[in-house]
């Protein structure tokens, strides 16, 4: 069963523009740079992300974005576990990101 996976992301207030910028564009590229460690193919069926524009006023801080899809839980775990790429990436963050959150879900599953 796929699964989706929501990452809202909260910047420093001291991050620059350029690099908000570069973490989003190096976020969507992991579509392309996590590589299945039997496949030897990209996973990540589908990512998406942006800078929030909700009219609501509920984001609190969280200022982007991103939704990633997953064929199955084996894939997921893989990413959030083992992958170099996705690993690389979240350490890279670690003076640049504030605060995160995640939710996952699978569409349907109630």
């Amino acid at each position: 069963m796929s699964i989706v996976h929501i990452v809202l992301f909260e910047f420093k207030p001291s991050t620059e523009s350029d690099v908000i910028h570069d973490v989003c564009k190096r976020m969507l590229a992991l579509r392309q740079n996590c590589i299945h460690p039997t496949t030897k193919e990209p996973y990540i069926v589908d990512s998406t992300g942006g800078r929030d524009n909700s009219p609501e006023g509920h984001q609190g801080a969280f200022s982007h974005a991103f939704v990633s899809h997953f064929r199955n839980e084996e894939d997921r775990r893989y990413y959030l576990e083992e992958d170099p790429a996705h690993r690389a990436f979240v350490e890279s963050l670690k003076d640049i990101i504030q605060n995160v959150r995640v939710v996952d879900y699978t569409p349907g599953a109630f």
